[in-house]
């Protein structure tokens, strides 16, 4: 099992009229936690890029369990608890400054060749940097 963890602060312009962060936005938190944690493990965007590997999002569920609200402090927590073979599953839980719950999420990905666009099993640049970890 791998584990990663962030914090971020909710910005102005993503929270409604109520103060409250809204809803879609805790997608984009959920994708940047998983960038992080990829990042942490040595594997940037920009190199998948290069080797011609794709992530797109096959999935994604949010379970919404208390409000955030602008400015305050964050924490995602990200776990990917199998090794990858053609999809990665990732798990999000979305913690405030009283270090509640206030969201859960689980993100599918699946590895595709940009060249193809067809699934491909989990590249050996990132089965290898995984390996030890699993």
């Amino acid at each position: 099992m791998i584990q990663s963890q962030i914090d971020l602060r909710p910005r102005y312009g993503e929270v409604d009229q109520m103060g409250y962060v809204y809803h879609a936005n805790y997608v984009s938190y959920c994708h940047q936690a998983r960038t992080e944690l990829m990042r942490d493990l040595g594997i940037h965007d920009q190199a998948l890029e290069e080797n011609q590997i794709m992530l797109p999002v096959i999935s994604i569920n949010l379970r919404y369990l208390k409000a955030a609200k602008y400015d305050e402090l964050l924490t995602i927590q990200t776990t990917l608890r199998e090794m990858p073979k053609t999809r990665a599953v990732f798990e999000f839980e979305i913690r405030n400054e009283a270090n509640e719950k206030i969201c859960t999420a689980v993100s599918e990905v699946v590895f595709v060749d940009s060249i193809t666009r067809k699934p491909m099993k989990v590249p050996e640049m990132i089965r290898v940097k995984l390996a030890d970890l699993f």
